[in-house]
């Protein structure tokens, strides 16, 4: 059997059977998800969730892999990523002291030399950061970080969409034999899709912040390890186009608030899942068209790994193009209101 499959059930079987048991210690803990004006949910679901993901992740990670200076340094930045969402989810934080947490476990990365060195310009040779290398590290990874925390407003809505990207990745990983990254990303589509199963409408267990962010860092740093593996744009593109529905949500929701005067920080209801619920749309056909949303994207992000880079800019060209036009339509750069809770 190879490698990457043993790393995915492994972490599959983990977190589902895991699961549970955070459950509990989520309602001891008094780690509680409560509805407010923004949330769907209606009565207190237990959240921390994301403990079952981590576990999942490292165990499967440990048992697939030499642990070398990289894997070492992904885990430890993992843990840090994980200790920021555990503390938010029992005691929720400033969004400032959060964001420090982000940043400090993206240094982690660079620590360990998991870094962004060079670029690819898609017409030209390769672009060499030096000096910029550590700030656009810390500014991919705590951005990624950021795009799956903000998704995460439906029942399985984060996980389903982190489990496609995952696989998306891995199949590219593949493609171009990243070995090491294709374990990590089964490793972490296994963790997601475990949970997922207590996850999906109506959820048992929410993964909270500490299950989004770890997924969102996960996905920016083994990105990252797959541009030292290749000198390859493709490298940061493809999770970029995979994650696009997150990606562009975010954006949209950074342009909303701007263009309102309102705090980009300060949570509204114009999240693209509002905007399908406010159209009349069940919880779990929202989710489902998410996902299917998602998947095209993930598939798009494989077709530029087989395209020219004149080609590839087009497809993604054309994919912000067609993204602009349906926010637009469905109301998603519009001023939703904002509201207090988080």
């Amino acid at each position: 059997m190879q490698v990457y499959l043993v790393a995915f059930t492994i972490a599959l079987a983990v977190a589902y059977f895991i699961t549970p048991h955070i459950k509990n210690l989520a309602i001891k803990a008094g780690a509680m998800d409560k509805p407010d004006a923004r949330k769907v949910h209606t009565k207190p679901v237990p959240r921390m969730g994301g403990l079952a993901i981590y576990l999942g992740f490292v165990l499967a990670v440990l048992a697939s892999v030499y642990v070398n200076n990289e894997i070492l340094g992904l885990l430890l930045g993992g843990t840090v990523i994980l200790i920021v969402g555990v503390i938010d989810d029992l005691k929720q934080m400033s969004p400032k002291v959060k964001l420090l947490g982000q940043i400090l476990a993206a240094l982690v990365l660079v620590m360990f030399n998991i870094r962004i060195e060079w670029l690819t310009n898609p017409f030209g040779d390769m672009i060499y950061l030096q000096y910029l290398s550590v700030p656009i590290t810390v500014l991919w990874v705590v951005g990624l970080t950021n795009t799956i925390n903000l998704i995460d407003g439906l029942d399985g809505l984060a996980a389903g969409v982190s489990t496609i990207a995952s696989f998306t990745i891995l199949l590219v990983a593949l493609q171009q034999n990243f070995w090491l990254v294709a374990i990590l990303t089964a490793a972490l589509a296994g963790s997601a899709l475990g949970f997922l199963q207590h996850n999906f409408s109506p959820a048992k267990i929410f993964m909270g912040d500490t299950g989004s962010m770890f997924l969102g860092f996960m996905l920016a740093a083994v990105s990252i390890l797959g541009t030292v593996k290749s000198a390859a744009t493709i490298a940061l593109i493809v999770p970029i186009v995979a994650l696009g529905l997150p990606i562009m949500d975010t954006a949209f929701a950074i342009i909303r608030r701007y263009s309102s005067g309102r705090p980009i920080f300060k949570p509204d209801k114009g999240h693209l899942h509002h905007r399908l619920l406010a159209m009349g749309l069940s919880q779990k056909q929202a989710v489902l068209l998410m996902y299917v949303i998602s998947g095209c994207l993930g598939l798009s992000a494989i077709m530029l790994n087989e395209v020219n880079n004149g080609y590839g800019v087009l497809i993604v060209v054309a994919l912000v193009g067609v993204a602009f036009l349906g926010a637009k339509k469905i109301g998603v750069l519009k001023d939703a209101g904002s509201v207090k809770s988080h």
